[in-house]
């Protein structure tokens, strides 16, 4: 007769109940990663270690095994969302973190003086730096956002300027080659515009050539230079380079830039603006 070791077989299925556990526990943790990443962006190493109080070790395994799948992208100190490079719809777009971009938009318009000139350049925050802006008076506003333009028009007293030439039906706006050219007809205090996506060294990246090409004439053409952003721009897989980060005055944001891109401004003098008691605060 066989004899049955039983205190094996207990050591056998507690071994592998841990191993199950910490396998659970593995998995939960990386759905809770990928979370964070698509709704926070680019997460760093040490940001992720201290979130889930595992060694830098522990979320670096965890984080080759979800670049593995695709699930993101590795870069040096930390990870990025994977991205299509054509841009979601606008109409998607109004929807991912309206409440952040309104935000945005509040801190634009409180660094906007009555009577001001300004160019509004494209996109879902630019629309919402809109809509807080037409309480202003006086403006004179040169856009080719033409969801801007329904937005400021129900001001009076807002004057607006608009370029000719072929409407982009899904995104309401006009970057065609015909409207080339309309920025540099003027020159105006503040020129506000957004970006499709911005590298790990400060790139500003559009999905278009003429959406860049629009965006390097607004921003030679004004005084000063508000870039109004959410942080979901880090790390997006837009491929056309207009400028960088450090060429703008004012950065408008929804919450604190990486460290590795606040110390690019920090060193350039760039003024930071952001939703918290300590807003703003001047890069230095």
């Amino acid at each position: 007769m066989r004899m049955i070791d039983h205190a094996h077989m207990n050591f056998e299925l507690l071994n592998r109940k841990h191993v199950d556990d910490r396998a659970n526990t593995r998995e939960a943790r990386q759905s809770q990663i990928l979370a964070r990443l698509n709704a926070l962006g680019f997460q760093s190493i040490t940001d992720l270690s201290d979130a889930f109080r595992v060694s830098d070790q522990t979320i670096r395994r965890d984080v080759n095994a979800l670049a593995e799948q695709g699930l993101c992208r590795r870069s040096h100190g930390g990870i990025w969302p994977p991205q299509a490079l054509n841009n979601a719809d606008y109409a998607e777009r109004r929807q991912q973190g309206h409440a952040a971009k309104q935000q945005i938009a509040a801190l634009v318009a409180e660094q906007v003086p009555d009577g001001s000139s300004i160019f509004l350049g494209i996109g879902t925050t630019l629309e919402l730096c809109a809509v807080a802006l037409v309480h202003k008076k006086n403006l004179r506003v040169m856009t080719n956002n033409l969801n801007a333009v329904v937005a400021l028009a129900r001001n009076p007293e807002i004057e607006i300027c608009i370029p000719g030439g072929r409407v982009r039906n899904r995104d309401l706006d006009i970057v065609s080659a015909e409207a080339h050219g309309f920025f540099d007809r003027y020159s105006v205090d503040i020129g506000i515009f957004g970006v499709g996506a911005i590298s790990f060294d400060g790139m500003l990246l559009d999905f278009h050539e003429d959406e860049a090409r629009m965006h390097r004439q607004l921003a030679r053409n004004c005084r000063q230079r508000f870039l109004a952003f959410d942080a979901s721009k880090f790390g997006r897989r837009a491929t056309v380079r207009h400028s960088r980060i450090t060429d703008v005055d004012s950065i408008f944001t929804d919450r604190e830039l990486p460290a590795h891109i606040l110390k690019i401004v920090n060193a350039a003098g760039v003024q930071v603006y952001t939703p918290s008691p300590s807003s703003p605060t001047e890069s230095h």
